[in-house]
């Protein structure tokens, strides 16, 4: 019986000291961690996009938390600099990641721009990417009667050449893939996020 209080002790102990060093500690950390001035809070159609993101996935095979020079070359890759705490402040819940089967894609607005590019790669990420093995997500398309979409005012996909249905009928997003493109259009971290250096007196004369 002692044994056993001892053991019930000491993993009750165990336990507590993980808490305190895994959640408590880092919340008091950064629980006051104002977001760098540059960096604007999310809009609706980019807040359904964003849950359009976890409802699929993508968070499994992409991270968005570019590591410091000294422990990758994530900056060599085009990612961009080191991620910080302030750049997450209107993340609820975070989607850092843990794994990287694609690239990270903290600042994929600023790599990638463009609308039809991302609707493409969606559609059929093969038809961008060669050897891509992301999954294709066609349910969040809809293929229709060319005339059909122009009566309806739909902006039908600008596939490359053997990648769009069959004559005469178009590709067209639906809301949630619209909403999801705007998602990723927003992840643009390239502001900066240390104050510039200031000048020395005289320096600038």
């Amino acid at each position: 019986m002692e044994n056993e209080i001892k053991l019930a002790s000491g993993a009750m102990v165990a336990l507590g000291v993980a808490t305190a060093a895994l959640v408590v500690m880092p919340y008091v950390q950064v629980r006051d961690v104002a977001p760098p001035p540059k960096l604007q809070p999310y809009t609706d159609a980019q807040l359904r996009g964003r849950q359009v993101y976890i409802a699929n996935g993508c968070v499994y095979c992409h991270s968005q938390q570019p590591r410091d020079r000294a422990l990758g070359p994530d900056l060599e890759r085009g990612w961009g600099r080191a991620s910080v705490p302030g750049d997450y402040v209107h993340d609820k819940p975070h989607l850092l990641g843990s794994m990287r089967t694609g690239p990270d894609l903290f600042n994929i607005g600023a790599r990638q721009p463009s609308k039809d590019w991302h609707l493409g790669h969606l559609y059929q990420p093969r038809a961008y990417v060669a050897d891509s093995i992301m999954p294709s997500y066609p349910y969040l398309f809809r293929v229709k009667d060319a005339q059909e979409a122009e009566r309806e005012g739909d902006q039908p996909l600008k596939l490359p050449p053997g990648y769009g249905p069959m004559v005469g009928q178009v590709v067209v997003p639906t809301p949630e893939a619209l909403d999801l493109v705007k998602y990723l259009q927003g992840l643009d971290h390239t502001y900066p996020v240390l104050p510039a250096p200031v000048q020395a007196q005289g320096a600038a004369k």
